[in-house]
């Protein structure tokens, strides 16, 4: 049996206590060189805790020593993780060299193993980077066979959930998601190694995000959380995954825990330079900025995002929406709508068009996103853009002057929302309910939705949409009346530029019984009996400039 600090970094490592363990093996490498199996536990120790740098010498002495200890396949293992990691912190040029190295230490031993199929998954992920969805499902189906044919549940677990991803950007979502459930149930069931643990729960993450699946990405990191929990020292998660994990805490109204989270993961993807994901990670805190009402720190966070990379759509557009420069919003919200095309990232831009249109009145254009918003949702069928879709519906329908058909989808975009834990959305739901209650006489009804949102939208600080409700209050309260839909301002402008029913339907696209509809609604709001009386409204009230 072992003495010393050798055996005493074995059995740390074997309970997992990996910060320990590497301690110990760091210092048992000082008294006498370690051999080649210790060298791996030490690397993979370093990489477990967080030491990135330290991780990589560690492999390539490893890679080395497995070589004169005569195991060649394991030295190309270690050869391969080395490369991977070089490659995810976009050294490219010395990733390509260290796996070049472990294909010519495989080829020169000639022996058929495991590792090949290792070997294939950098070829199946440059695939899946190039577009060919299918190419690379198979070669990441190719490297699972070889996997199961070696009994190595690393391997195994690796490929297929690569494959899944593949599946996913293939447009077979049933079978890549089967997929990632099955290579995440490997991992939460203690079957592969903790560093393989960590790369499929960021994969499987990452195909959530594509198909808005939010639900199943919740269910994931519960049970990934709790694994992690029985783990001393463990930094599963890398600055991509720490980037979907504050998506998921945004998305639970867990602001502040998810802006500490992608903060962090700015730093990790800051140093080393050079790292994907930066300018994704800045985005991500620009958002919460912008959602918890602080504008100059979502402006700055926003100009770093594009400095690295990320376009600052739809977000910068939302952050004009915020600051009141509706002109502004809408062009940028159109231009990227317009040049948006991939599924992951169209229906967001959408969305964003829908609330910036209606606030500059521009029905038809808000009507046209809705629409794009409910394919979207028909074809990928996640209760996530279900939700999205089903509240653009109704935010439409009540600035067309139809409230009560507008309550419907805004219900069931609540009771969506309210399944998926989102509290930020479920409250903007019920603020768009609210004013539909207004709009058909129901003030209790109103005032109760209100309350509720407001709540809510105070637990989780968003400090912006709460001064939306309270100047919403304040004008209700001063007026004494419900207030005016954006197709009945439309049409009001229209009656004070001197057109009648006929000219204004022209103008608006819609049938002239339509218009006497809103004409009819605007007069009992206002308590107006004539059109030079709602005239002198638009006019007093700067409705119209004067």
């Amino acid at each position: 049996m072992l003495s010393g600090f050798l055996g005493q970094a074995r059995e740390a490592f074997q309970r997992r206590s990996w910060g320990e363990a590497y301690d110990r093996l760091v210092a048992a490498d000082h008294e006498t060189p370690l051999a080649a199996e210790d060298l791996e536990r030490m690397a993979v120790a370093a990489h477990l805790t967080g030491r990135v740098l330290e991780s990589d010498g560690h492999w390539a002495r490893a890679h080395q020593a497995f070589l004169t200890a005569g195991s060649p396949e394991r030295g190309a293992r270690c050869a391969f993780w080395l490369a991977i990691g070089l490659m995810e912190r976009g050294e490219t040029s010395q990733g390509a060299g260290w796996l070049m190295r472990a294909r010519r230490t495989l080829a020169e031993c000639g022996g058929a193993c495991a590792e090949t199929g290792y070997l294939l998954l950098p070829d199946a992920l440059r695939r899946l980077g190039e577009g060919d969805c299918e190419g690379s499902a198979a070669a990441f189906a190719e490297a699972a066979s070889i996997g199961e044919r070696y009994r190595d549940p690393d391997l195994v677990a690796l490929a297929r959930h690569g494959q899944g991803r593949a599946l996913i950007r293939a447009g077979r979502s049933a079978e890549g998601v089967s997929l990632l459930d099955e290579a995440m149930v490997a991992v939460t069931a203690g079957e592969v190694s903790p560093i393989v643990a960590g790369d499929v729960y960021c994969g499987v993450l990452s195909g959530c995000h594509e198909l808005f699946d939010w639900r199943r990405a919740q269910e994931w990191t519960a049970a990934l959380t709790r694994w992690c929990g029985e783990q001393r020292d463990l930094v599963p998660y890398r600055g991509q995954c720490l980037l979907r994990r504050a998506e998921l805490m945004q998305l639970r109204g867990r602001w502040s825990e998810a802006l500490a989270e992608a903060r962090c993961a700015c730093e990790r993807l800051a140093d080393p330079p050079g790292q994907e994901g930066l300018g994704a990670a800045f985005y991500q805190v620009a958002e919460l900025h912008r959602l918890r009402g602080e504008p100059a720190e979502a402006e700055e966070a926003f100009r770093q995002a594009s400095l690295h990379g990320r376009r600052p759509q739809p977000g910068l557009a939302l952050l004009r929406l915020l600051q009141g420069d509706v002109t502004a919003a809408l062009g940028a919200i159109r231009v990227a709508a317009d040049e948006a095309r991939e599924r992951r990232t169209r229906p967001r831009m959408l969305a964003a068009l829908v609330e910036i249109a209606l606030a500059a009145g521009e029905l038809e254009a808000a009507r046209a996103a809705a629409g794009g918003l409910a394919s979207a949702a028909d074809e990928l069928d996640a209760p996530y853009l279900r939700a999205v879709a089903r509240q653009s519906a109704g935010a439409v329908l009540l600035a067309d002057g139809r409230p009560a058909d507008a309550l419907a989808p805004l219900r069931e975009a609540e009771q969506l929302w309210h399944e998926l834990e989102a509290p930020y959305e479920r409250a903007r739901a019920r603020v768009l309910a609210a004013r539909a209650c207004r709009e058909l006489g129901d003030e209790t009804g109103a005032q109760l939705e209100l309350d509720a949102a407001a709540a809510a939208l105070q637990a989780i600080g968003a400090a912006g949409d709460l001064d939306r409700i309270g100047r919403l209050r304040r004008e209700q309260a001063a007026a004494g009346q419900p207030p005016l839909t954006a197709r009945e301002v439309e049409v009001l402008r229209l009656i004070a530029a001197g057109l009648t029913n006929r000219g204004i339907a022209d103008r608006l696209g819609i049938s002239e019984k339509t218009v006497a509809r809103h004409v009819s609604n605007l007069f009992v709001k206002l308590d107006l009996s004539s059109r030079s009386a709602a005239t002198a409204y638009a006019f007093r009230h700067g409705v119209v400039a004067t």
